[in-house]
C-alpha cells in the first residue's frame, strides 16, 4: 500500500479519536486531575427555604414574608441554589427525600424541618402563614 493512504488513514482515526475524546468529555476527565474534595453542607435544622437569586417568584414569596412581618413568628434559615453548588446540592438531597426529582424541583422550595416541602409562590406563603398564625 501506498505511505501517503497508510498515513492518511491513520490520521483520520486519530482525529476520530480525538473527536470523540473531546466531544464525551473523556480528555477532561483524566486531565483535570483529582476531583476536588466535597464539603458537605449539613442540612439546618427547622425550616429551610431554597431560592434563586434574580427568581421572580423567589421575590414575591419574600415580599410575601417581609409584608407580613414572618421572620418574627417564624425562624427561616435560607439557602441561595442558583449560585451555590453545595446549596443545590443540599436541595437534591432534600428533594429526593420528599420524592422529588428531576424538573419537579424548583424554587422557591421550602422544607418544613420534619420530612415534608412545599415548591412554589402559593404553596410556600401558605404554609408559612399557618406557622406564623396568619389567616
Amino acid at each position: 500500500m501506498d505511505k501517503t493512504i497508510v498515513l492518511t488513514i491513520i490520521i483520520i482515526v486519530f482525529a476520530g479519536f480525538l473527536f470523540w475524546g473531546f466531544q464525551t468529555g473523556f480528555f477532561s476527565a483524566i486531565f483535570s486531575g483529582p476531583a476536588p474534595a466535597v464539603t458537605a453542607t449539613p442540612l439546618p435544622a427547622g425550616i429551610v427555604l431554597f431560592y434563586g437569586q434574580g427568581c421572580p417568584h423567589c421575590k414575591d414569596v419574600e415580599d410575601f414574608i417581609s409584608q407580613n412581618k414572618i421572620d418574627d413568628k417564624v425562624k427561616i434559615t435560607r439557602m441561595e441554589v442558583w449560585y451555590n453548588k453545595d446549596n443545590a446540592a443540599l436541595l437534591a438531597q432534600v428533594a429526593k427525600k420528599c420524592g422529588i426529582t428531576g424538573n419537579s424541583v424548583g424554587v422557591p422550595f421550602l422544607y418544613d424541618g420534619n420530612g415534608k416541602c412545599y415548591i412554589g409562590e402559593v404553596d410556600v406563603p401558605n404554609f408559612l402563614k399557618a406557622q406564623a398564625g396568619i389567616k
